[in-house]
């Protein structure tokens, strides 16, 4: 497949041409994902988010990378909704730093896998905005291969925005994957006296 001149576009999914972008695979870097949607204030629905990633797109498979500490039940638990939920997860133990902290660099498995599968998709989109992978992604453009960066602006590196045929600012499409929290019992306003006039009504 030759290596079309790109179409640089800053705007929402549904602005491109489904049929542009072909058979998709998703390649989400977990922790860098984590960290923007501290920044962005939200929690994501991993459901949303592979919905908007796909809009209606032929999918080939969707990558999520991530460090794990095995002694994390809440952890494990939500793995394993991901595996059930249509996502390949990579993992890699977590290792402690000088500083005390925990850390697991996935950059190699996430560019091995874009290479290794090149051959089978036709657009690459990848949620990160780690200079580190400006290298795979060039090496996957030159194969034909069109290449969408998903990441907040402000986390993201601009070697890799440059290299992308098409940048998605996370603030962009923060409502269309964030996930809403549903209080299951209203206790304010006309709720809330609704509510206490059935309890005098049962009692």
């Amino acid at each position: 497949m030759a290596r079309t001149e790109p179409e640089l576009s800053y705007g929402l999914f549904d602005q491109d041409p489904i049929h542009n972008r072909g058979r998709v695979a998703i390649f989400i870097d977990g922790s860098n994902l984590f960290y923007a949607a501290l920044q962005l204030g939200i929690e994501i629905d991993y459901t949303k988010l592979l919905s908007c990633l796909t809009n209606h797109s032929r999918i080939l498979r969707a990558f999520f990378y991530t460090g794990v500490d095995r002694n994390n039940e809440k952890q494990q638990g939500f793995l394993l909704w991901m595996r059930r939920n249509g996502y390949r997860v990579v993992t890699k133990d977590l290792m402690q730093l000088p500083d005390g902290s925990k850390k697991a660099n996935l950059d190699v498995e996430i560019a091995v896998d874009m290479l290794a599968l090149v051959r089978w998709y036709d657009t690459a989109i990848l949620v990160s905005g780690d200079g580190d992978l400006a290298y795979a992604v060039n090496a996957i453009s030159y194969q034909g291969a069109r290449v969408e960066v998903v990441s907040l602006r402000a986390m993201t590196s601009d070697q890799l925005i440059n290299l992308a045929d098409r940048y998605i600012d996370l603030e962009q499409i923060k409502d269309d994957i964030k996930k809403i929290h549903r209080s299951p019992h209203p206790v304010k306003g006309e709720d809330a006296t609704a509510e206490k006039q059935n309890e005098e009504d049962e009692g």
